[in-house]
């Protein structure tokens, strides 16, 4: 059976197939064989080590350009500067391996911390233009103030003395010089640096001081004909105030006694002496003031006082024949309350006081009674002011009292039952913590029951001034008017009037000077006696530290009086130390 045309294409086509790949074969057999030898490429740790580069297969053909970028690129230096990096040629990125990040100092400016340390770019100024200061930054010096320039024909201007004088060292820290450090808060200047500082009990502060004094008076009983003493003071004080944000109290008390180590004489020309034997002198002041803050605007108000002492020197009401003067208390006590309506304000109270004598001892033995001195005053007073403006407030103040003595007549038969008041006005005053102070003017009068005493009345004058001069210069300036009872026959009263004068400057702070002058006048209405008192003090006072301080006083006393015989004079010379806490 024949094969036909198609078929016979078919073997062809297979034969050839299967012929072509041994001709290929036995071709590529015909060139000697060779086995691979082991080279150090094999051992390369690179990439691509394990073939040399002209075998790489990914090399390329020949009659193609070939270039540096054609190979593997290596590894950027990690110690290369990367400014020699920028300056050479660019080549090109095709086969390159990126690096990612920005080098060091890449965003640095103009100004600022560059970590290279590079010159910094100096700003363009135009003509003329000032030469900008670079910023103060941490550890550079505090700048110091440059001096004025000085004005040509114009003396150089000096620094001022406290620029230059010798101070103690203080801390950085203290200072606030520190760099870097925070604003401090400056503390408040000490206006008294040695004064006393007091201790805490409770919300309480207590201060206390105790003053120890010797030396000589000329005159201690004031006579016409002076008889001196050696004298010693001991002069307590203690003062505490509360420490509330609401209500107050506040307890002030100071005390002294005079004591002399020789007697007076106890008859003068053959007559008793109008003096007592022994002059010491007891004298106490206190009071304790208490507020209760019931609103904002209503406050009730209260106070204590006590007031222990005798009769001056000199005085008319002093016995003859004292072995000693004879000691009077006078307390009581104010109620009241204090209520504000914006600018206007009411205070008001009611006052209780009582005055007592103790019985006078006499030469020989014999006691005297003054139960005829003592008395009850009953009374009440009002005030009314108005806040004008700031550092000036008016005032109105009226006041009222009734006497009533334990004993309806006095030793010398005078009933001395009397009501009496005075009423005022003026203002207080604040200008600047220059001057402040409060001055007031008025008229007081009283009646007494036994129809042969006249009206006591008089001008009355009230005033506190305080001027700060200078900050080491302080003058002070009062005046006060009252009505005092008197044992004189057919005398009503005394109009007693006081002005004083004081100045105090610190030479340094630790050494001051206080000099006072005191003018008084008294007028026993009624008798036509009329006393004058002068007094010139000086002090000075040496502050070791804010617990001791060391005095030394100075004073002349005068009372000059229109009675014969009643005119003295008295020098009293005192040296002590004050302790204080």
């Amino acid at each position: 059976m024949g094969s036909s045309p198609g078929m016979g294409r078919s073997k062809r086509a297979q034969f050839l197939r299967a012929a072509l790949p041994c001709f290929a074969l036995t071709a590529l057999g015909s060139a000697p064989a060779a086995a691979q030898s082991l080279t150090p490429d094999l051992f390369n740790p690179n990439r691509g080590g394990f073939a040399s580069p002209d075998t790489l297969p990914t090399r390329r053909t020949a009659g193609v350009p070939q270039a540096p970028s054609d190979t593997l690129p290596a590894l950027p230096d990690p110690g290369a500067d990367p400014r020699k990096a920028r300056e050479k040629p660019a080549t090109s990125r095709i086969g390159q391996v990126p690096t990612y990040g920005l080098p060091a100092a890449t965003g640095a400016s103009s100004s600022g911390y560059d970590s290279l340390n590079r010159k910094r770019q100096q700003p363009k100024l135009y003509p003329g233009q000032a030469k900008p200061k670079r910023a103060a930054g941490p550890g550079s010096p505090v700048p110091t103030t440059a001096p004025p320039p000085r004005t040509l024909g114009l003396p150089k201007i000096a620094p001022p003395p406290s620029a230059s004088a010798n101070k103690a060292p203080v801390s950085a820290a203290m200072a606030g010089t520190v760099p870097g450090q925070p604003l401090r808060r400056r503390l408040k200047a000490d206006d008294d640096p040695f004064g006393a500082v007091g201790d805490y009990a409770g919300s309480f502060l207590i201060k206390g001081g105790l003053e120890l004094s010797t030396g000589y008076d000329t005159n201690p009983t004031r006579l016409n004909r002076p008889v001196g003493s050696p004298v010693y003071v001991v002069a307590p004080d203690l003062l505490v105030a509360s420490d509330w944000e609401r209500h107050a109290l506040v307890a002030d008390l100071r005390g002294s006694f005079s004591g002399y180590t020789q007697n007076m004489p106890a008859t003068i020309n053959g007559f008793a002496s109008p003096s007592p034997v022994e002059a010491d002198r007891p004298d106490f002041t206190g009071h304790v003031d208490g507020r209760l803050d019931v609103s904002r605007d209503l406050k009730l108000t209260s106070q204590l006082r006590l007031r222990l002492a005798t009769d001056n020197p000199g005085s008319p009401n002093v016995q003859a024949g004292l072995q000693r003067y004879p000691v009077y208390a006078a307390y009581g006590t104010t109620v009241g309350f204090d209520q504000t309506f914006n600018r206007f304000q009411v205070a008001a109270g009611a006052t209780v006081d009582r005055t007592a004598y103790t019985d006078s001892r006499l030469t020989d033995g014999s006691t005297f009674g003054n139960g005829d001195r003592d008395f009850n005053q009953y009374g009440g007073i009002g005030r009314f002011s108005y806040d004008l403006k700031p550092g000036l407030k008016p005032f109105v103040e009226i006041q009222g009292d009734t006497r009533v003595h334990d004993q309806a007549a006095d030793r010398n038969g005078y009933f001395r039952d009397s009501n009496g008041g005075y009423a005022k006005a003026g203002t207080s005053f604040e200008f600047s913590r220059i001057l402040t102070g409060e001055i007031s003017v008025g008229y007081s009068a009283r009646n007494y029951t036994d129809p042969r005493l006249s009206q006591l009345a008089g001008f009355l004058t009230t005033g506190s001034l305080i001027w700060n001069a200078s900050g080491l210069t302080t003058v002070k300036f009062f005046t006060d008017t009252q009505i005092a009872e008197t044992t004189v026959p057919g005398s009503s009263g005394v109009l007693v009037r006081t002005y004083a004068a004081e100045v105090d400057h610190d030479f340094r702070r630790w050494l001051t000077a206080v000099g006072k002058f005191t003018y008084g006048t008294l007028d026993y209405q009624g008798q036509n006696r009329n006393d004058k008192t002068y007094s010139l003090e000086g002090n000075l006072i040496y502050k070791l530290n804010r617990n001791i301080w060391v005095k030394g006083t100075l004073r002349h006393d005068i009372l000059d009086s229109n009675q014969p015989g009643s005119s003295s004079q008295g020098t009293v010379m005192l040296v002590g130390v004050r302790l204080q806490n």
